[in-house]
């Protein structure tokens, strides 16, 4: 089970939103980390089909997708950013509509509604109106549409906006079980939906792929750029224009620990902390430069 993506571009008038893309996507779980309009949304939208490539081509097992047809949309789940549906539709309603479109028997599709509402907590609200779900509850309505025809592959764009913490760790495990013999690639800008469970990530910048590896492997790029000091609230605030400050907490002494990206240390008595995923990508992709 194989997924290529061969030389891969996508230009419009004044812009080349994905600039020769090549990639070999296995079983797992695949972050793709970058910031908004590195053409991430853009490249998944060619995977799924819906746009076609200026240039290149996308194949699985060897063959082309567009010559798959039908039989690609069969094997294949996809969450775009923001899914449509009709405003009347209600939970099961939709989830049954989807179903049909997707080719699920009957039989199948009221066993896979049950279990997809059992493991995404979506059973008290089966008989109410989508539109008037919350946000992170029709996100989920949209995880459930997206996991019905138990896909090989699964694209899923931002899937955890909106969700709570709490949902979110339910949702990584339940991605994390369901990866184990198929394809799942994750497109966010929330650095820990893939930080723990990604067999791979890749990085993507102007449209191009700047880096691909494990996690560990990656944050090596920002190893000793990474520091803590502790200091007085006073103090701080000449430093949060200056200094890539990931985050800051307050200590029971009454000073605050701040955690910097810099190739230096910037104050006196910062110490050098092992680097995590989140630092990889506010040193590469946060527009803020060091004074």
């Amino acid at each position: 089970m194989k997924l290529e993506i061969k030389n891969l571009k996508k230009t419009y008038k004044d812009k080349t939103a994905v600039d020769g893309v090549n990639l070999e996507i296995t079983p797992g779980v695949w972050g793709l980390l970058g910031a908004n309009g590195a053409g991430k949304t853009t490249l998944m939208r060619m995977v799924a089909g819906i746009l076609t490539p200026t240039e290149g081509e996308i194949l699985y097992d060897g063959i082309p997708i567009k010559e798959m047809g039908e039989a690609y949309r069969d094997i294949f789940g996809y969450l775009p950013q923001t899914f449509g549906f009709y405003p009347e539709f209600r939970v099961r309603d939709y989830l049954e509509y989807m179903a049909a479109l997707k080719g699920l028997t009957r039989k199948d599709t009221a066993r896979k509604i049950e279990e997809l509402m059992e493991k995404l907590t979506l059973k008290e609200v089966r008989n109410k109106q989508i539109r008037k779900l919350s946000g992170g509850m029709q996100r989920r309505v949209g995880i459930a549409q997206a996991l019905l025809n138990n896909p090989e592959i699964l694209i899923l764009d931002e899937p955890t906006s909106g969700l709570d913490p709490g949902e979110r760790i339910r949702f990584r495990n339940l991605l994390s079980e369901f990866a184990k013999d198929r394809i799942v690639v994750i497109s966010t800008h929330i650095v820990p939906d893939v930080e723990y469970i990604a067999t791979c990530n890749i990085l993507m910048k102007d449209g191009a792929i700047i880096d691909i590896g494990t996690t560990e492997e990656l944050v090596k790029m920002v190893k000793g750029k990474v520091w803590e000091v502790s200091l007085t609230q006073e103090k701080l605030g000449p430093y949060e224009a200056r200094l890539k400050i990931i985050n800051v907490r307050n200590e029971d002494t009454g000073n605050v620990r701040m955690r910097y990206l810099s190739d230096i240390p910037v104050l006196p008595g910062s110490q050098s902390v092992p680097p995590r995923l989140e630092d990889l990508y506010l040193w590469l992709f946060s527009g803020k430069e060091e004074a």
